[in-house]
């Protein structure tokens, strides 16, 4: 009888929640990065370049390319790889350097 590692260690997740993604719901594991959960419903671009205004999304998923960068709760320039998905987060599509609608 096959098992699951989960059911080996006695581990019982928490149910999913709900983020949203420029307006549209999302379903969310606790754990989860933002970009899987992104990912997990099929949105695979989350900001575009500042020259050109080209899609971008999770390249590297280490923190290090910095192209999946999005603005999370109003903040700009998050790495959606390293951040985890919380209830109710707020992510919106990050244009160019993030910093146009803040008058910076």
């Amino acid at each position: 009888m096959a098992r699951t590692p989960a059911e080996l260690v006695g581990a019982q997740p928490a149910p999913p929640f709900e983020i949203t993604f420029d307006g549209r719901t999302v379903t969310a594991l606790y754990g989860q990065s933002i970009a899987a959960a992104l990912w997990g419903a099929g949105v695979l671009a989350w900001r575009t370049t500042r020259l050109g205004g080209r899609p971008r999304g999770a390249f590297c998923t280490i923190g290090q390319c910095y192209d999946c960068l999005a603005t999370v709760n109003g903040e700009p320039n998050r790495r959606v790889c390293l951040v985890p998905a919380r209830p109710g987060d707020v992510i919106t599509t990050q244009d160019g350097d993030g910093h146009a609608r803040l008058g910076v």
